[in-house]
Order: C-alpha cells, then sequence, then structure tokens
C-alpha cells in the first residue's frame, strides 16, 4: 500500500473523516429540514458539513497522493488552509442557531475574517514556524469562549461538554502538532498520525453536538 500512497495511515484516516463527513451532512440536512426548517438554519449546518468535507478531502487527497514535488506543495497548502475553514465552518450552528443573535453574527463574522486573514497568511508564509499556525488554531477555535454562558443556557450541561470536549480533542491535537513529542512515538504510529486521530475525535464531539443539540 505505501507504494501507491505517500502517508496511508495519515491519508485513510482523513479519508474515512471525509466519508463520515459526507453522510453527516446529508443526515444534518434532512434533521434540520424536519425539525427546524429556517433558512438559516439550513445554511448554517450546510455550511459546517462542507468546512467538515473540505478539511478531510483536502487532507487526505494531500497524505495519499504521489505527485510532483509542485503539486504535492499546492496540496499542503490547501490542505492547512482548510484547517481555517473547518474552524470558521463549525462556529455556524452554534453562532447562527444557539445564539441566534447580534452576538452570535459578530462572532461568526469575526471567524469567517479570521479564516480568509489565515488563509491568506499560510499562502503568503506557508513555512512560518510550527507555533505560529498552531497559535492562530487554538486562539481562533476558543472565541466562543466569551459567548459561553447563552451557549450553555441554549446547549445544556451535556451539549456544552460536547462542544467544549470537541475543542479539547482540538487543541491536544494542534499542540501535538505544534511540538511533534517524541514520547508519542509509537510501533507504527509518530505524532502526525495521532494528531490525525485527535482531529477525528474534536470533529465527532462537534458532530454529535450540533446533531443533538442545535438542530
Amino acid at each position: 500500500m505505501a507504494k501507491y500512497t505517500r502517508e496511508p495511515i495519515n491519508g485513510f484516516t482523513h479519508l474515512f473523516g471525509a466519508i463520515l463527513s459526507f453522510a453527516g451532512l446529508l443526515i444534518l440536512v434532512i434533521k434540520t429540514t424536519l425539525e427546524n426548517p429556517s433558512p438559516v438554519a439550513l445554511t448554517a449546518v450546510i455550511i459546517f458539513g462542507i468546512s467538515l468535507i473540505l478539511l478531510y478531502s483536502a487532507s487526505a487527497t494531500y497524505h495519499l497522493v504521489i505527485a510532483k514535488e509542485n503539486t504535492i506543495k499546492f496540496l499542503r497548502k490547501l490542505d492547512h488552509s482548510m484547517i481555517f475553514i473547518l474552524i470558521a465552518g463549525s462556529y455556524a450552528p452554534f453562532c447562527l442557531i444557539s445564539l441566534n443573535g447580534f452576538k452570535g453574527w459578530i462572532l461568526f463574522g469575526v471567524e469567517i475574517l479570521i479564516a480568509v486573514l489565515g488563509v491568506s497568511f499560510k499562502l503568503i508564509w506557508f513555512n512560518c514556524p510550527r507555533w505560529v499556525s498552531t497559535l492562530i488554531y487554538v486562539v481562533m477555535g476558543w472565541g466562543a469562549i466569551f459567548l459561553i454562558v447563552p451557549l450553555y443556557k441554549s446547549l445544556s450541561t451535556v451539549g456544552l461538554m460536547l462542544l467544549v470536549g470537541g475543542g479539547v480533542f482540538y487543541t491536544i491535537g494542534a499542540i501535538i502538532y505544534g511540538t511533534k513529542p517524541e514520547f508519542l512515538k509509537l510501533k507504527k504510529l509518530e505524532f502526525h498520525e495521532i494528531f490525525h486521530i485527535f482531529i477525528l475525535l474534536g470533529s465527532l464531539c462537534q458532530y454529535l453536538c450540533v446533531l443533538l443539540y442545535v438542530i
């Protein structure tokens, strides 16, 4: 398998994530249409689902495809840029449905702006130190902390635990990515494979939160 793919474990874990994201988007759209058929709610879950699909598809493609160096560099930039898209897209259901007001729209707008700036930043200075990218991802991801009280009122305790739990998984993954800790090296897994697993867990938690407590 390795001769046909560059990084099979990294690639197939996120290919699995992409497939789940397609199915997950369909489920979200059906449930929203049946239970909360407003244009805003439907748009929010579509944005969320598409951001998951884009992240995992870009990541799987980058890690699986064997191609020329310039193509790999382009795919890597796309992979990293999609992280900003996923973070901003993940805010959509919480800001536009759970918060459903001025503060929610403002927070979502700020996240979109940061995502646009982040993608531009990656395209201009792709080889920046890992800690710089990691810090931006983490700060962007935890922006919802400023509206934790209204989110709690909307989501309930378990819903908020899923939202925060997803953030914790994402953050641990980001720290692993940024620091490349040697002690995490296992027989067949290195830091990047473990990083991918934490990202999947973060997405799962927040997806379940949206499915069960937002729509």
